[in-house]
């Protein structure tokens, strides 16, 4: 069976892993990453946040580490269950240089620190975190079940993981609408406006490739997280997972 990475790479360079143009793509967007997420997603993503940061405050997590944080809305929006510290780890140096400017204008400064990193291998000790969060990141994993292994064993006993990634609804209309958004418009306007011609072609590939709902939530498990149970959200164009340890 073939895995995610070998099926779909933003550049589709054979020369370079996955990993490799993922930061390159990130480094591109940023500058416009954050205005276009707002409006392409029409700010529905805000709402599934909120939804993931109310699952995982249910264990009052002292320590929170947000994988691939990218601009650290996920990071910032983790301050409301008022932890003791927030790290968010990302391989775009232009997407954290972003976000480091939000967590100043936030004054978030002595909680949420934000560090470049690499989701296959995160420098944190065994069971340092209560809980993680991943926001439209985890697709974008090199290898998915090394990245997911690495977030289990930062994870103490007992801690939860929420992870939020788009889908392909499978029912009329909203199949027939998401298929014209994602084939045309988003990648239409995301080059329009980013530069970067691969980036928003990328993205709805990516979502197509990326193994949805129940197959994910096996892979979870497969990986040694006890329980894996996952949620669509708005007609089924987000999927929110709940992972324990």
């Amino acid at each position: 069976m073939q895995t995610v990475e070998e099926i779909v790479t933003p550049y589709g360079d054979e020369n370079r892993s996955k990993k490799e143009q993922v930061e390159e793509m990130f480094d591109n967007i940023s500058p416009s990453y954050d205005f276009l997420n707002g409006v392409l997603s029409l700010g529905i993503h805000n709402i599934w946040r909120k939804k993931a940061i109310q699952l995982i405050g249910q264990i009052h997590p002292s320590a929170i580490l947000d994988v691939a944080t990218g601009t650290a809305d996920f990071a910032i929006a983790s301050a409301s269950l008022r932890p003791k510290e927030i790290v968010g780890v990302d391989i775009s140096e232009g997407m954290l240089s972003v976000g480091r400017i939000k967590v100043a204008k936030k004054n978030l400064g002595n909680l949420v620190r934000l560090e470049k990193g690499d989701s296959e291998n995160l420098s944190f000790s065994d069971g340092y975190f209560d809980a993680v969060t991943v926001g439209f990141g985890v697709r974008n994993f090199g290898d998915l079940e090394k990245g997911l292994s690495e977030i289990k064993r930062v994870l103490r006993k007992g801690g939860k993981v929420a992870i939020l990634e788009p889908a392909a609804p499978t029912r009329f209309p909203m199949k027939n609408i998401f298929n014209f958004y994602f084939r045309y418009l988003l990648p239409f306007f995301g080059r329009l406006i980013s530069g970067d011609k691969a980036a928003y072609t990328y993205l709805p590939e990516s979502v197509r490739a990326f193994p949805n709902g129940a197959e994910f939530a096996a892979i979870c498990k497969k990986v040694g997280f006890v329980s894996a149970d996952y949620h669509p959200l708005t007609f089924g164009i987000c999927s929110l997972y709940l992972l324990e340890k």
